[in-house]
């Protein structure tokens, strides 16, 4: 994820400080993992000694001090040129879905067979893909792009539940003994 842009795109809509930025985000993707407020103020700071936005004002509205920053035309720039380049296709073996199963597989556990993780797995997924579907708002309301990236997420754990099912077919058929397994 790029937070860099992200937080340029979350200024566009006006001048704001950190809290805004970060209830904004959350608003944005409300499935996703909540925006921690260390990293919005860091990336805010490299913001500003990038060019890419300014400080425009601090205040104290009663409470802590705050400081509202904005963005740049350099920014803006980096915003438009950041949405004109393709996202690359996220597709890894290094996601920790593929990773814990080559682990379950490849430890023996025989307490815990890998064929237990897989179906735990599942049964998990289905829960989040349920989640998610009962958090969607109905209605002409709903905004647009949270619907989307909910649309996303749901998606991407159908993917995922369709590769588990791959992987539990293969554990059933897989030789039993440990040298008709191949090299480890």
């Amino acid at each position: 994820m790029s937070l860099v842009e992200l937080h340029l795109a979350l200024l566009t809509a006006g001048p704001a400080h950190g809290y805004d930025l970060k209830r904004e985000y959350d608003a944005w993707f409300p499935d996703a993992k909540p925006l921690p407020f260390g990293q919005v103020y860091a990336t805010l700071g490299r913001l500003v000694r990038d060019g890419l936005a300014e400080v425009v004002e601090t205040r104290s509205e009663g409470g802590p001090e705050r400081t509202v920053y904005t963005v740049t035309d350099a920014g803006r720039a980096r915003l438009r040129e950041w949405l004109a380049e393709p996202a690359p296709p996220a597709v890894s073996g290094t996601e920790d879905l593929v990773r814990k199963t080559v682990v379950a597989l490849r430890t023996r556990d025989p307490d815990r067979p890998a064929s237990a993780f897989v179906d735990d797995q599942r049964v998990a997924h289905l829960r989040r893909i349920r989640s998610l579907a009962a958090a969607a708002p109905a209605g002409p309301g709903e905004d647009l792009g949270s619907r989307l990236a909910r649309r996303y997420a749901a998606l991407h754990l159908d993917a995922d539940l369709r590769w588990l099912d791959e992987a539990a077919t293969a554990l059933e058929t897989r030789p039993r003994h440990p040298d008709q397994e191949g090299p480890r």
